[in-house]
């Protein structure tokens, strides 16, 4: 029983770091599992919350101070360097995504279309002349 209630407080202190996984995970499996442009931009996004979750747990120190320093050489300090990444990540996230979706609208404006299947088979049967099969089904 001892064992049972150590691993749900050993779940419980590392929360952050389970969080980081589950979005990661579901990030990486949106990502390539679905045909949806726009889904995929957000699969994206997800995978890259996990990453910026990592980096900002990793960097804080249980009972650490801002870097002021003080009279107490003794005080702990918790690094601010993995924060300022972090904004900074986040800045040119957001551009990254404005500019996807941007792609996104010129690829609808072109093909009429944001499915990747569909935009195969366009693709397809403009370099070629004929129609695709269907993904899955070989021509024999």
């Amino acid at each position: 029983m001892s064992e049972i209630v150590l691993d749900f407080d050993f779940f419980l202190s590392h929360y952050n770091y389970w969080m980081f996984v589950i979005l990661m995970m579901t990030g990486l499996y949106v990502t390539v599992s679905r045909g949806n442009l726009i889904k995929k931009i957000v699969g994206l996004n997800l995978f890259q919350t996990s990453v910026f979750l990592l980096y900002i747990s990793m960097g804080k120190i249980i009972g650490g101070t801002a870097p002021i320093l003080v009279d107490d050489p003794e005080t702990v300090y918790s690094n601010p360097l993995p924060q300022v990444l972090i904004l900074t990540a986040i800045v040119v996230g957001i551009a990254t995504t404005a500019l996807a979706l941007a792609l996104v609208i010129r690829i609808r404006e072109t093909y009429g279309t944001i499915e990747e299947d569909d935009i195969l088979a366009l693709e397809h049967e403009m370099e070629f002349g004929d129609a695709m099969p269907p993904p899955g089904r070989g021509t024999r």
